[in-house]
């Protein structure tokens, strides 16, 4: 379990960028390691992370235009020839369009190939819900031997973009387009399939992903001033989940919240609550995601409010769990007396 102390957010000013450009500052660093790897893009350079890259070298990049299908299938075969291959297209894109060919070719073959989500979850903002893709890591998730990892922010992206390429099989990676706190250092641990508990607390824990990491801490923040001890743990691996610091979490404070942008169903959510099930005692949990239905039209922060998930609704669905924590310990005393 890696751990580091509560960043500082009563700063009024935060630094703030998009997780693609860690993506594309990730891929130029294995480039100058000389990792053998070749970037592929589907005419998105300009907006996904790789126009950097591009320019930089571009006898290792592959602009293989509108034709996601075309790219798995082109990836599947340098990859068979020993390349590290990273294919980058929008979240949506890639989970939808590209998902028949991910699976029987990459998945099926167990291929180092990694599939980077572009402009994922709200973040495409103005394209609204046939753009914007909440569903992508509950269906990536559910392919044999993909590796799903959501990073917090640009710093953490650029890790999880480095760590892709000494990972067997299969990976994919959701990037943001919106501007994102920058809540993670160059120091912060970062291990593929393990935790991080940014906060510790003794009350409830709130498990996040992705850009929500920021919201959590702002509600434990929050919560603090109500007198309350809330842990926030990063689980930015989706697959394979962290359970050892998911049971923890069920057993040390009783009471979980998880935080995406992205589907209740099938996402981290989804993933905590399967683990909880097979490994910990009865725990109350509230998944703070979009609920079955698609995105809207907007700027990313207006979004985020449209949508509850904002700093304040993830403090208010902790304030429910705790509820319902008091309600459960006090059914179990009663059954004990009893």
């Amino acid at each position: 379990m890696a751990e580091m102390g509560l960043v500082d957010i009563h700063h009024s000013v935060v630094e703030t960028e998009a997780t693609n450009r860690g993506y594309e500052r990730g891929l130029i660093e294995l480039a100058e390691r000389g990792t053998d790897i070749i970037v592929m893009d589907a005419d998105l350079a300009g907006s996904s992370g790789t126009s950097g890259f591009r320019k930089r070298f571009p006898d290792r990049f592959l602009d293989i235009g509108l034709c996601e299908q075309d790219m798995i299938g082109t990836a599947a075969g340098l990859a068979l020839a020993g390349k590290c291959v990273y294919v980058t297209t929008h979240g949506m894109l890639a989970a939808g369009k590209a998902w028949d060919i991910i699976r029987s070719t990459i998945c099926y073959g167990a291929l180092n190939v990694n599939i980077c989500g572009a402009d994922a979850g709200l973040s495409s903002g103005a394209a609204g819900g046939s753009r914007q893709s909440l569903e992508d890591v509950a269906v990536m998730r559910t392919l044999p031997g993909m590796t799903v990892i959501v990073p917090a922010d640009a710093i953490e992206a650029r890790k999880a973009t480095i760590a892709a390429a000494r990972l067997p099989g299969p990976v994919y990676i959701r990037f943001a387009a919106a501007r994102v706190p920058i809540i993670t250092t160059n120091i912060t641990p970062f291990t593929v399939g393990q935790g991080g508990v940014y906060r510790q607390g003794d009350d409830a824990t709130i498990l996040s992903c992705g850009v929500l990491v920021y919201e959590a801490l702002k509600a434990a923040r929050i919560l603090e001033d109500d007198g309350l001890g809330v842990r926030v743990v990063n689980c930015h691996t989706i697959k394979p989940l962290d359970r050892a610091i998911v049971t923890r979490a069920a057993v040390e404070t009783g009471a979980l919240v998880t935080t995406e942008e992205g589907s209740t169903l099938g996402g981290l959510g989804g993933a905590v609550a399967e683990a909880l099930a097979q490994t910990a005692r009865p725990t109350p949990i509230r998944i703070v995601g979009i609920e079955d239905r698609f995105g809207e039209s907007g700027e990313h922060e207006q979004l985020l409010a449209y949508f509850g998930l904002t700093a304040r609704d993830i403090a208010s669905a902790v304030r429910e769990v705790l509820s319902r924590k008091k309600t459960l310990r006090e059914t179990e005393s009663e059954q004990r007396a009893e």
